[in-house]
């Protein structure tokens, strides 16, 4: 039997893309023309914690779901996420899923991607600035300084199974390590990379890159674990290896020159 065309389910609007939308570290000029047009045409927009909430402005036509997921504190389950982004998506509303950094890099994207495509709901990526381009910017180095390393390894110190990180196999590797979502764990990380890297390697954590309350500490790996006790809060990057001594040199450069002034 033939369907009657006046039937609601024949009048649902098909599906619509979900925009996975990287909204980068903090700064909101970080973004992408792409991604300032997505959000323009946005009809939902699902937005993480670590986003800027000016983001919104930006979204003005845009109906405001926060979805927030910080570590350590209550957050939105991420199976009621895919869910909304299903529902709305199916209802053929244009959905904006924001999220801080860049979306690919330790985001969850991936889930999310597999959810959406299994409900036949298509799924568009825009990129953006992660973390740890952005401390590097602030500390005016290179993550792949070809004098220091061959490459830049990124990192979760938080595995899916609550394991460790093979740290062995990471210090041996020659690269920056630019290690996420460690800031609670900092002295343990430190720890097991001083089993396998000379305490005097450089090291540096940077909170809140690029935006205004962004805080840089210069160090080695031997000083990272008394860093502990004031490096609480805001998410931060922690980067170690030897590129991360261009940055020791200028600290110590600008500290110098500091004392000299004051002695004048």
């Amino acid at each position: 039997m033939a369907r009657d065309p006046r039937h609601p389910a024949d009048l649902r609007r098909p599906p619509a893309e979900v925009v996975l939308l990287s909204a980068g570290p903090g700064d909101l000029e970080l973004l992408t023309l792409k991604a300032v047009r997505a959000l323009q045409e946005a009809e939902v927009l699902l937005l993480d914690e670590l986003v800027d909430p000016g983001i919104v402005e930006l979204a003005p036509h845009a109906r405001v779901v926060r979805v927030g997921k910080r570590g350590g504190c209550r957050s939105t389950p991420q199976a009621f996420i895919c869910r909304l982004m299903r529902r709305y998506a199916l209802q053929g509303l244009r959905v904006v899923r924001v999220k801080g950094g860049e979306a690919l890099m330790f985001g969850r994207a991936g889930e999310e991607i597999a959810f959406l495509r299994e409900a036949g709901v298509p799924v568009r990526i825009i990129n953006g600035v992660s973390a740890a381009f952005a401390a590097a910017a602030s500390l005016g180095v290179s993550l792949t300084h070809r004098e220091h390393c061959h490459g830049v390894t990124f990192v979760t110190a938080h595995t899916a199974d609550h394991g460790e990180p093979d740290w062995d196999a990471l210090a041996r590797g020659g690269t920056t390590l630019a290690i996420y979502m460690g800031m609670g764990r900092l002295a343990g990380i430190a720890r097991a990379l001083l089993a396998h890297l000379p305490a005097g390697t450089p090291a540096a954590v940077v909170q809140g890159a690029s935006r205004e309350d962004e805080r840089l500490v210069v160090d080695t790996l031997g000083g990272l674990a008394e860093m502990q006790a004031t490096h609480r809060g805001a998410p931060g990057v922690i980067l170690v290896g030897a590129a991360l001594g261009e940055a020791i040199g200028v600290a110590t450069e600008a500290a110098s020159c500091m004392e000299r002034m004051v002695a004048s």
